[in-house]
């Protein structure tokens, strides 16, 4: 019986023990380990994600500090932010909210 030479070569290495036991042990890290190819994958994006929320919320505090400084330190941006946000009004006033399109 003659063997294709890739077959031969691959039936030369599977005798080997050494080769055996390496394959065993990338097939063990790779899928069946707690810290798999997957979970790695999944931990970076999630890492990623994290990363550019963490970027949204540093640039939501900074505006949000800039517009505490300006509402503390102008009584007429306090009543219109007022006005706007939270429709409040003077007593004997009516508010009417146009939403654009």
């Amino acid at each position: 019986m003659k063997l294709n030479p890739t077959l031969k070569t691959i039936l030369s290495h599977c005798k080997n023990k050494f080769a055996i036991a390496t394959a065993v042990f990338a097939v063990w890290v790779m899928f069946l380990d707690q810290n798999n190819l997957i979970n790695l994958m999944s931990n970076r994006r999630t890492l990623r994600d994290m990363k550019e929320q963490k970027e949204y919320y540093a640039k939501k505090i900074e505006t949000d500090i800039q517009r505490t400084k300006e509402l503390v330190s102008d009584e007429d941006n306090l009543e219109k932010f007022a006005r706007e946000q939270y429709l409040m009004k003077k007593p004997n006033e009516d508010v009417f909210i146009i939403i654009e399109e």
